[in-house]
């Protein structure tokens, strides 16, 4: 059995946990009124939800919240298959993983990675560490490809198509799974050239044994999202590549690991450039200033191991329990049992 035919399974805290409220700038965890006023009241008021009116209309933005997360497997799939019929891409090409799209450093630097006596030191000049610990930064794409997926993304956006968007906090993007680029792009980006490197780069975090995935685009525009706020990833390692198109400032900003109190991180911040991708620890701190002109596409790329976080959900710290998803859900999956007298590999 592949890591690709295996079932996945989400958490079930996926409900519950880590609720984005937007206007508070708030992540949030609701199991019952009583529970969130009492973990809550007090920070929100301080905030500025005051009135009773305002408690009211949060309580109601959380229903719609977990509503669709409940309903997210079903919603999913129905979407799917309305693209499938209605969608006809503008670049049918970009949908399939080419060499020629990667820029040659990038595959240059994988080239490296690839050879077993290797070591981070050793990678010199052709990887740059920013200020910001275990920040890397290299050329991912040609920007000639960059170009042409920015237009396919344009097309769908402005097409009739239903559209999930990436999560709470990002308001303007793509799943691309929906799409249909996970098969065909993203899997074989991350099996046969990001592991390479975050083999090397991550070991402490499953970097070496990554076998699923979550990838979708996020928008930045003036009059849309202009910025991020601080935050962490579901994911044991992020490739975060910019698309284009023309845009100023914006740059991201990144702290210590979650489990570092606010009141002790420090920030870096981070030019973020076309066709050049960011790859960092998902447990990282992060966000992203506003744009001040123009507009910008990302590609996310949430890399998982599920020999990590079986262990301790990323998301609630507990012990996941766990309920079926579709597709690789959130990375989670149960050991194998293997029947009698045969052999079960995980590789």
């Amino acid at each position: 059995m592949t890591n690709e035919d295996r079932q996945f399974y989400i958490c079930n805290c996926f409900t519950t946990d880590n609720i984005f409220l937007e206007e508070y700038k708030l992540h949030v965890r609701f199991v019952s009124e009583q529970q969130f006023t009492r973990d809550y009241g007090v920070v929100l008021r301080r905030l500025g939800c005051v009135t009773d009116a305002q408690f009211e209309d949060v309580f109601n933005k959380i229903s719609q919240e977990v509503d669709r997360r409940r309903r997210l497997s079903v919603t999913c799939a129905e979407r799917v298959a309305a693209i499938k019929d209605t969608y006809r891409p503008l670049h049918p090409h970009v949908y399939h993983l080419k060499e020629s799209y990667l820029a040659p450093k990038f595959k240059q630097i994988v080239d490296f990675c690839r050879v077993s006596a290797v070591r981070v030191g050793s990678l010199g000049d052709l990887l740059q560490e920013e200020a910001a610990a275990r920040v890397y930064r290299f050329p991912v794409f040609e920007r000639s490809f960059c170009e042409q997926l920015v237009e396919e993304l344009e097309h769908f956006e402005q097409s009739s198509a239903p559209k999930g968007r990436p999560n709470t906090m990002n308001h303007y993007g793509i799943l691309l799974n929906e799409l249909g680029f996970d098969e065909g792009f993203i899997t074989p980006l991350r099996q046969l050239y990001l592991q390479p490197l975050t083999s090397l780069l991550y070991p402490d975090c499953g970097g070496g044994s990554l076998d699923s995935h979550k990838a979708f685009v996020v928008k930045y525009d003036m009059d849309e999202d202009r910025d991020l706020s601080y935050h962490y990833d579901n994911a044991e390692v992020t490739l975060n590549v910019s698309l284009g198109k023309d845009f100023t400032e914006g740059n991201l900003y990144f702290g210590d690991m979650r489990q570092v109190p606010l009141s002790e991180m420090q920030c870096w911040e981070v030019e973020h450039r076309v066709s050049e991708g960011l790859l960092h620890r998902g447990q990282q701190m992060h966000g992203a200033l506003p744009i001040s002109s123009g507009q910008r596409w990302n590609l996310i790329v949430w890399i998982r191991a599920s020999q990590e976080r079986n262990k301790l959900c990323p998301m609630c710290n507990r012990r996941p329990e766990l309920v079926e998803g579709g597709g690789f859900a959130d990375g989670f999956t149960k050991p194998c049992i293997a029947p009698l007298n045969a052999a079960c590999v995980l590789t």
